[in-house]
This record gives C-alpha cells, structure tokens and sequence, in this order.
C-alpha cells in the first residue's frame, strides 16, 4: 500500500519540477543569484544526482552502472551543467529509477530505519527529504530567473 499511497505525491511533486525544468532556455542554465551561488544547470544535475543517490540509500536500488556524481564537490563549472538536452535527460531518467525503486521497495519496509551518509531513517521520511529537496530547488530555480529578467 505504501507505494500506490506515495506516487501520486511524488508525481505532483517531480511532475512540476520536470515541466519547471523543461520551460528553461539553454542561455538559462548558468545564472546564479546575483554574485553568488550554484548555476540554474547545477542545481539541475544536483537534483537528479540526489535522487540516484536516495534510491540507493533508502530504497536498495543501486545506482546505474556509468553515472556519476558530479556535483558534490560544489557549484563549480562543469559542461553539463549548460546542456539542456542533457539534463532533461539525466532528470527524466533518475526520476524513472526512483520511481522504480519505490515501487520494488516491499510494504513492510517503507517504515523500517536506514543507516545512511545522512543518517537513520526511514524510506517514507526518506521520500519527504527528497521531496522538500525538488521544491527547495524549484524555488530557488524561480526566484534566480526572476532577479536575471
């Protein structure tokens, strides 16, 4: 029951993030707010990156063989991160893989603690982290293209 209850969540949530991400324009994905901070396309790459990684911890579904984690080390520049083709792409695929491991993840489990590299919990406190993530993002997505008008 725990899956049929969290998608339609995780779709109302992920769906905005993925129609706010397409909506951008190439020349979009490097602005920052005002002297400061991670690029638009960062924060992009960053937000998939985050949901590979919640998958893996959380939900025991391992990573795709040949992705790589990129942006931990920071907003620094990265070609990836101007190619918008490429991160609708990286973002529609992580979205699939966690949707996947959701899905795969058996009732019972969604409320049994996890030790992670973020420490203990649950997949279903899991699943607001990662959706207050998408949003925190899309916020911050929508006030930089804001302040650059």
């Amino acid at each position: 029951m725990s899956f049929e209850t969290m998608l339609p969540v995780w779709r109302a949530v992920r769906d905005r993030f993925q129609k706010l991400a397409a909506g951008l324009r190439e020349e979009e994905l490097l602005l920052t707010a005002p002297g400061q901070g991670p690029t638009i396309g960062w924060m992009l790459r960053h937000n998939a990156e985050v949901e590979y990684m919640f998958a893996e911890w959380f939900f025991q579904a391992e990573k795709p063989q040949g992705i790589k984690y990129i942006t931990g080390g920071g907003p620094e520049d990265h070609p990836d991160y101007a190619n918008l083709k490429g991160l609708l792409h990286f973002l529609e695929e992580s979205d699939r893989h966690f949707t996947m491991a959701m899905r795969l993840l058996p009732d019972d489990a969604w409320d049994t603690p996890v030790a992670s590299q973020m420490g203990m919990s649950t997949p279903r406190e899991a699943m607001g982290r990662v959706l207050y993530h998408n949003g925190l993002h899309a916020g911050q997505i929508s006030l930089i293209r804001k302040l650059n008008a």
